[in-house]
């Protein structure tokens, strides 16, 4: 299993160095990386996020891996945070360790893959909630637990369940699972697809408290418009940076 799930957390090393999966290397960081992930979990996670179909740039004045925030319209990428020796070692530590519970909990944590997009023709994406739902999916897919059966669970904050965990924050947890044990749920649907904003508008309850905080009614408005699942994912983790009262 481990090489499995290992193999996860390193497919997408390359759009950290800006090269095409087909041009790829193949190690980075003394790693073996850029392999394909098996049971199309890959794919599944990518069509959660954008359209699978002939691709296009959508925003033309944007055509790198350096990812667009939808709350400052800005790129992510800070060179006064991120060097180049910076971006390096952590992205090191994202793909070289041999535990893969470590590395879900690593990208979890992670501000760096958070600075790079899932595609460059859909700048808004994260590389880093791509790669966990990818994470999420196939631990899924291996457990024999079928598409259509999956559901987005709210978790209290800090219970992360290893690779099926695909945000974690002060507040409060979400992962992809079959079994809600009666905690906030809904279905993801019958087939992978930008699904976010009604898959949220379905919890049976929600985390946020929309009655008498303004910042959450805000963020929760905003959930309910968004489609893509990396993007909505990191506009929460985003949004709680921002937040004033904070």
């Amino acid at each position: 299993m481990s090489g499995v799930m290992l193999a996860v957390f390193r497919h997408d090393a390359h759009k950290f160095t800006g090269e095409s999966h087909n041009n790829a290397h193949e190690e980075l960081a003394g790693v073996r990386v850029n392999q394909s992930v098996p049971k199309g979990a890959d794919g599944d996670a990518a069509a959660l996020s954008r359209p699978q179909q002939e691709q296009k740039q959508t925003v033309p004045t944007h055509d790198d891996h350096y990812r667009l925030s939808l709350i400052t319209g800005e790129t992510a990428y800070d060179p006064r945070k991120f060097s180049r020796s910076t971006i390096e070692g952590e992205v090191s530590e994202l793909i070289a360790t041999d535990d893969p519970q470590m590395a879900h909990g690593r990208w979890l944590d992670s501000d760096v893959a958070a600075a790079f997009n899932e595609s460059v023709y859909h700048p808004y994406t994260s590389l880093k909630y791509h790669t966990v739902l990818v994470a999420a999916l196939l631990d899924n897919y291996r457990a024999d637990n079928e598409f259509g059966n999956l559901r987005l669970i709210v978790d209290p904050a800090d219970d992360i369940v290893p690779f099926r965990t695909i945000f974690s924050g002060d507040r409060f947890a979400l992962r992809i699972d079959v079994d809600d044990n009666g905690r906030p749920s809904a279905r993801l649907g019958s087939r992978p697809w930008r699904s976010w904003a009604s898959t949220w508008n379905r919890l049976t309850a929600h985390p946020l408290d929309t009655a008498s905080n303004k910042y959450d009614r805000k963020l929760d408005a905003n959930l309910r418009r968004i489609q893509s699942w990396s993007t909505a994912l990191q506009y929460i983790e985003e949004f709680a940076g921002w937040r004033p009262d904070r």
